[in-house]
């Protein structure tokens, strides 16, 4: 219950964020070409605060978070007085209109580069792509004629892009999905005897990833580097199963119902699917052997057994560590440069799905959204700002798409009047608002569903 609330609440403060932003974008521009604004609102429904400022305009906060809107006076919905027509949006060059217009989704693309840029600035620790291994017959598996099963390497680029951490190398993996394959620059740091750096050609032919069940990275066939996790107990909290069954800090895990353990995840395994289920634990106590009775509990969020038991893990190496971290100048660079990389992979993303190189099922709704902005925020600040960046490109690009009823569909009309001389008649923008409505409900049902599991 407190995760979702905690989701809920950063999801709310997120989008606000992002809805503040692009709806600023035009109030901004639409100030600047001397129409009146009649209302900016955060918010739909009910009106929770309100401030009028001295040009007139009523700033409001609504009480359902899920959008916001910026009304001018505009002759094609009411009627304006003749001392006023000067001010009407629908009055002014087609060019103010387009600026007005296109400076909401700008303003997204702007947030991006000032919260990478903040978040560069801040600095983010991160840990370089190493990988121990890769499976067999996976797409990765051609790797092993390279670099030997189980000697760890580090992925230096995907095709000529550089990738220096794990966020880096997933972006530069979803780029490639729909290709028919990619260049992979990996470096050998476990044997001497190979060439320190390789290219590999990885073919996707046979690739098959589905979001819902598992990783990019792991779909690929590669198996990420971890720490060394120990058959040990590093700490039992005093209300879990495990403390009560005589597990202490220390205590070496040998078996469980006979079954000799030979990992934590084997461990972890036989915990969670026996429940409320009394088991033998084996266990090595300052060289003495001795047998617990252990009944895992059942969590009712997950219907998992658990115990209260963390393991003795090996530090992370130094060496496999990274932070991004730049003054001012480059991190306003890097700021940039990461908006334009995930602008054109939200682009390339988008001409996949209606090519159908990638499926509908790939789209994700605001319940994932909701956790990818409580997970971020969960880890710190700086993390925080990264998805806002994303949310923010995606948002900006999104509504540029030339659909009706989105700013890149009037954006359309408005260029169509530049080449014509002439508006869209209302009757063509009303049956295009429409179809560009239909659509987008249809998209959104999509993605909701996908967030449920229901595709």
């Amino acid at each position: 219950m407190l995760t979702m609330l905690w989701n809920l609440g950063a999801f709310i403060v997120a989008l606000s964020i992002l809805v503040a932003i692009h709806e600023y974008g035009h109030f901004w521009v639409a100030r600047r070409c001397s129409v009146k604004v009649h209302r900016f609102s955060i918010g739909f429904g009910k009106v929770l605060f309100k401030r009028t400022d001295k040009q007139g305009t009523e700033f409001a906060i609504a009480a359902i978070p899920l959008g916001g809107y910026v009304k001018m006076l505009d002759g094609r919905v009411e009627s304006v007085p003749e001392d006023q027509q000067q001010f009407a949006f629908d009055n002014k060059t087609v060019w103010q209109r387009i600026a007005i217009v296109a400076a909401g989704p700008l303003a997204n693309f702007a947030l991006a580069i000032v919260a990478f840029f903040l978040m560069y600035l801040v600095g983010v620790n991160s840990a370089k792509p190493v990988i121990q291994g890769v499976t067999a017959d996976s797409p990765m598996s051609v790797i092993s004629e390279h670099i030997p099963a189980q000697q760890r390497f580090q992925i230096m680029a995907i095709n000529e892009t550089a990738v220096g951490d794990w966020e880096a190398l997933n972006l530069a993996l979803v780029s490639q999905i729909g290709e028919s394959g990619f260049d992979i620059t990996i470096k050998s740091l476990t044997n001497e005897l190979v060439e320190p750096i390789s290219i590999v050609k990885v073919s996707l032919s046979n690739w098959v990833f589905d979001p819902k069940t598992e990783s990019i990275i792991r779909s690929l066939g590669l198996l990420p580097y971890r720490s060394q996790v120990h058959l040990q107990v590093a700490e039992a909290t005093t209300d879990g199963a495990g403390f009560q069954a005589g597990l202490r800090a220390g205590d070496k895990l040998i078996a469980v119902d006979g079954i000799v353990l030979q990992d934590w995840s084997q461990f972890v395994s036989a915990i969670q699917q026996n429940a409320n289920t009394t088991l033998a634990l084996q266990i090595e106590r300052e060289s003495t052997l001795s047998t617990l009775s252990l009944t895992p509990k059942l969590q009712a969020a997950t219907g998992n057994g658990v115990i209260g038991v963390s393991p003795v893990v090996e530090p992370y190496p130094d060496a496999y560590r990274v932070k991004l971290q730049f003054g001012p100048i480059d991190a306003f660079v890097r700021g940039v440069e990461k908006t334009g990389q995930l602008t054109k992979l939200t682009f390339d993303t988008l001409i996949k799905l209606v090519t159908g190189d990638i499926s509908v099922k790939n789209l994700s709704g605001p319940v994932s959204i909701a956790k990818g902005a409580g997970a971020s925020a969960d880890y710190g600040i700086e993390y925080f700002l990264g998805f806002l960046a994303l949310i923010s490109v995606n948002l900006g690009l999104m509504n540029l798409i030339p659909l009706p009823v989105l700013d890149g569909g009037h954006l359309l009309y408005y260029f169509v009047e530049v080449i014509t001389g002439k508006p869209v008649p209302e009757k063509i923008q009303e049956v295009g608002f429409k179809i560009g409505g239909a659509i987008l409900m249809a998209l959104m049902s999509i993605a909701i569903l996908n967030d449920f599991n229901l595709l």
